[in-house]
């Protein structure tokens, strides 16, 4: 039989338990993206290393609309701390500028919970093209677009993709034009550049790195205020255009009204794993590096970014009705 101290002993426990443990439900983590990707794949290893903190974690594919329809079924969720999603550079900065309406407000219907991590993006030539015009450096490039106005070109997944948005940055903080190639989606822009269709690309640094080491691809610059430590002899473009930053990042959030204690709960859960050998090994292999934060500053980092995006979509010009 239990005695009264042990009954009591028992509740408090059982208080102290995150809602989803008391009922034992499953957290959800909605992906506004296809499965397979870096952001599916990142979000499955995460799933995996909070088990034995958050129980039963399961990833759900929403992709559709640049991420929006999957963040948008975020926003609309309880805020009991069991549906969580992921905010990326497109959905929480770059789309509400993008879009003429977005079905969620990425300032309003969100709470915080951690940034996961940022993966540079490299502006990279196709090697053949560097080495017939002698083109090393950042400041090789500009010298010769300045000299030869409207020779150079530059591919893109599309129309206010996150390589477009670099490209228009960098053309306006550079004081040079190059002609904006876009293709339909990131893979063709790619394969544009390995062909030599086009002369320079803002590429993601995971997708660019085996054709970099394979020697078909010049990398040039890292978009990161910082060297990449997976490729630290690749300078920063901020090397050469002081300020220049544009990358690519996402996180977790949950709906707007979950509770603080939740919050933080999930906070330290999630925040643990990204700090885990086994989770930063995993990552190393997709060229992202881990970036845990608090709450707090997960949400200023993104009021941040939707500021500068503003800016950068502005300048492109790029607009989806």
């Amino acid at each position: 039989m239990i005695s009264r101290r042990h009954a009591i002993a028992l509740a408090a426990s059982t208080l102290a338990l995150p809602t989803w443990a008391q009922a034992s439900r499953t957290t959800r983590i909605v992906v506004p993206f296809a499965a397979g990707g870096p952001i599916d794949v990142t979000a499955r290893v995460l799933a995996e290393a909070v088990k034995d903190s958050l129980g039963t974690v399961i990833i759900e594919n929403r992709p559709g609309a640049g991420g929006n329809i999957g963040v948008s079924q975020v926003a609309k969720s309880a805020p009991d701390g069991l549906t969580l999603g992921i905010a990326t550079t497109a959905s929480h900065g770059i789309n509400p500028w993008l879009f003429k309406q977005l079905p969620y407000d990425p300032a309003k219907d969100f709470a915080p919970v951690t940034q996961m991590l940022r993966v540079p993006n490299v502006l990279v030539m196709n090697a053949e093209t560097a080495q017939r015009l002698s083109i090393n450096s950042v400041p090789d490039l500009i010298r010769y677009a300045k000299a030869n106005p409207g020779r150079l070109n530059y591919g893109s997944g599309g129309n206010g993709s996150a390589g477009h948005l670099a490209g228009e940055l960098f053309k306006n903080q550079a004081g040079i034009f190059a002609v904006h190639i876009p293709y339909n989606g990131g893979n063709p822009a790619q394969l544009g550049l390995l062909s030599g269709q086009v002369d320079f690309n803002f590429d993601n640094l995971a997708t660019a790195a085996a054709n970099i080491r394979a020697g078909k691809l010049k990398a040039l610059a890292v978009t990161t205020t910082q060297r990449s430590s997976v490729m630290p002899d690749v300078p920063t473009v901020a090397e050469a255009l002081p300020g220049f930053e544009i990358d690519t990042w996402w996180g977790l959030v949950a709906p707007a009204g979950t509770p603080a204690d939740v919050i933080a709960q999930l906070n330290a859960a999630f925040g643990k794993a990204l700090q885990s050998a086994d989770v930063k090994a995993k990552f190393a292999s997709l060229m992202a590096e881990p970036a845990p934060s608090t709450p707090q500053a997960f949400g200023e980092f993104m009021t941040r970014e939707r500021a500068k995006y503003e800016r950068v979509v502005k300048l492109s010009g790029a607009k989806v009705d």
